[in-house]
């Protein structure tokens, strides 16, 4: 199986040589990758002590973000090095207040791993919740380097647990120690006979609860909403938006909706505000506009949506209209403020539990979105009850940092 996946991995490099030019991505990461080597061989000296953490992409760096904050208080002596996969991640947190260092994760070819290894030499390794690369986890156990995985989400459907998945069972047993989110992924690790883990929570809880500690205000969020109801949309998809587009045109009501989509392409941004029928603005572009008349705000840049949802009396969460995957709910509900999602949310523990305790909904159509929507917009009284139970449910879940810093302590 080993040599199969290496020669997978090849011939994925070779395809992604060819084509790569053909996708930006995918020549963002090529182009990243072909000078990560370069980069660290050229700022890491044999003396270093070096902290590795890797993340597929911005929302697992985000996800493990307050682990990180605090292995930097713990190592104050130690570099930090944070490699990313996706260019999603690399061109957002490429300067971030943690690491010294952040490059894009070499190909996980043999020759890659041993270079990258021997220059960076880690005391100890973090991986946030999945990409776990074969090659790269079997040789950090052979040098007996110290790996962990933080925020792990496990499935029975997943390749690890199936009476064929020996091989991928390995990639497990590399880690030193595993940090769950919760119980059932536990039981799934201890399944195995994988018993160095824990459940310590979800790490995200920690970080959304720090948003609040921070400065949350927008002074032309603030200017565009004035006195109205807000809904914000969060990291829509165009499955999202074409039921939001279709409220928004027919609406009754004088509610201000801002719209963050996940994809800030040009192309779409264009196309997504010539479909709405209201008066719109463009963040790229609201300096010139009169926002008090504006019922629609798209948002056409990164970085700032946590802090528009302390604007929001209800927030949509995007994704989980289509099969992107759903985006992080968390964010708007440490707001307490009632959540709407998509029909899509079975592999995300946490919708499932605010879906349970009735501060979230799921919507499969606009006939469900509309009813939902009117009934919150309607019953401000019913928007801050839901709002306090996805509040409540943020507090209660928080420490997950604390639990996997006390037991790294005692592993380094």
């Amino acid at each position: 199986m080993s040599l199969f996946y290496n020669i997978i991995t090849e011939l994925i490099s070779f395809l992604v040589f060819l084509f790569g030019s053909f996708h930006k991505k995918l020549q963002l990461g090529q182009k990243g990758r072909k000078e990560s080597l370069l980069i660290l061989k050229k700022n890491i000296r044999p003396s270093d002590k070096i902290v590795w953490l890797h993340c597929a992409s911005l929302g697992e760096y985000e996800q493990g973000l307050p682990v990180f904050q605090s292995l930097k208080v713990q190592f104050k002596d130690h570099k930090f090095v944070l490699t990313f996969f996706s260019p999603s991640g690399y061109e957002v947190r490429k300067e971030n207040p943690i690491t010294d260092l952040v490059v894009y994760l070499p190909v996980d070819k043999k020759n890659n791993v041993s270079t990258f290894l021997d220059i960076l030499n880690p005391r100890l390794v973090v991986f946030v919740k999945y990409d776990l690369w074969p090659n790269y986890l079997q040789e950090l156990k052979r040098r007996q380097i110290t790996t962990v995985l933080i925020s792990a989400l496990f499935r029975p459907s997943q390749i690890y647990f199936k009476n064929y998945g020996s091989w991928f069972r390995k990639l497990l047993f590399s880690f030193d120690y595993i940090f769950t989110q919760n119980l059932e992924s536990l039981k799934l690790l201890n399944s195995i006979g994988f018993t160095n883990a824990s459940v310590a929570g979800d790490t995200r809880f920690d970080r959304v609860s720090n948003q609040l500690e921070i400065d949350n205000k927008l002074d032309f969020i603030a200017k565009f909403k004035n006195t109205k109801t807000c809904i914000v949309a969060g990291s829509s998809w165009p499955e999202d938006d074409n039921l939001l587009i279709n409220y928004i045109n027919q609406t009754k009501f004088t509610t201000k909706f801002i719209i963050a989509p996940h994809n800030i392409n040009t192309n779409q941004i264009n196309l997504l505000a010539k479909k709405i029928q209201k008066p719109t603005v463009l963040y790229s572009n609201y300096k010139n506009e009169t926002l008090e008349n504006k019922s629609v705000f798209i948002i056409d840049c990164v970085g700032i949506l946590s802090k528009i949802y302390n604007y929001a009396e209800i927030a949509y969460v995007g994704g989980g209209m289509g099969t992107s995957g759903l985006h992080n709910t968390l964010e708007a509900a440490t707001f307490g403020v009632p959540i709407v999602i998509g029909k899509n949310y079975q592999k995300f523990p946490e919708a499932k539990d605010m879906l349970d305790k009735g501060g979230l909904f799921s919507i499969e159509n606009h006939a469900t979105l509309q009813n939902t929507l009117d009934n919150l917009i309607e019953n401000p009284e019913i928007r801050k009850k839901l709002g306090r139970i996805n509040k409540d449910y943020i507090t209660h879940n928080k420490g997950a940092s604390k639990i996997i810093m006390e037991k790294i302590k005692k592993l380094c």
